[in-house]
């Protein structure tokens, strides 16, 4: 009999875990070339389900979401602009607010222009590194927030890719570029 309850035990744990698992992370397999070089195809990705629970996407952070035209599958590309965000690409160079992104880990600069134009609320415009590799923002759409299915998070697979994915933070980029300007002046 307490061999039975144990084995009960570890039956009901394992479900509980496995739901767990289910309700806060994903796989997701990369297709395309479009976040090269940092994300390449084949990849196996875990994506973070809950990143977005209490607090909303950054600019930076590399997302997996479903496309506005296609809710079957899924994409994954960097956020470069927020909510009410003003957002240009012209002189292969994106501008938010009227101020050009410093991009160091995109692959080539765009040779395509996207013109001025405000993100709606709730919504969120995406590149992919790739930039002249990739269906995104810049055909016109957004993706609002109940489309994103959470933040990538590590590589599974291939072993020699693994580790947490490199998520850019622009914040710290203008705090190096201030720190940059105040050193020149010394």
């Amino acid at each position: 009999m307490r061999v039975l309850r144990e084995i009960f035990t570890i039956f009901i744990l394992g479900i509980v875990v496995f739901f767990l698992l289910r309700v806060t992370a994903q796989s997701f397999k990369v297709e395309g070339v479009s976040m090269m070089p940092g994300i390449y195809p084949g990849q196996y990705l875990l994506v973070n389900k809950t990143s977005y629970f209490f607090s909303s996407p950054e600019r930076g952070e590399i997302i997996v979401f479903h496309p506005p035209k296609n809710s079957r599958t899924q994409y994954i590309k960097r956020v470069i602009a927020l909510p009410n965000e003003i957002v240009e690409v012209k002189n292969g160079k994106v501008f938010i607010n009227d101020s050009p992104l410093l991009e160091p880990y995109i692959m080539e600069p765009p040779s395509y222009t996207f013109p001025r134009d405000r993100v709606p609320t709730g919504h969120y415009f995406v590149l992919g590194d790739n930039r002249n590799q990739s269906q995104d923002s810049h055909y016109g759409w957004t993706v609002s927030r109940d489309q994103i299915v959470g933040k990538a998070w590590i590589t599974l697979w291939p072993p020699q890719k693994w580790g947490l994915i490199k998520h850019y933070s622009f914040t710290k980029a203008r705090i190096n570029v201030v720190w940059q300007r105040l050193c020149q002046r010394r």
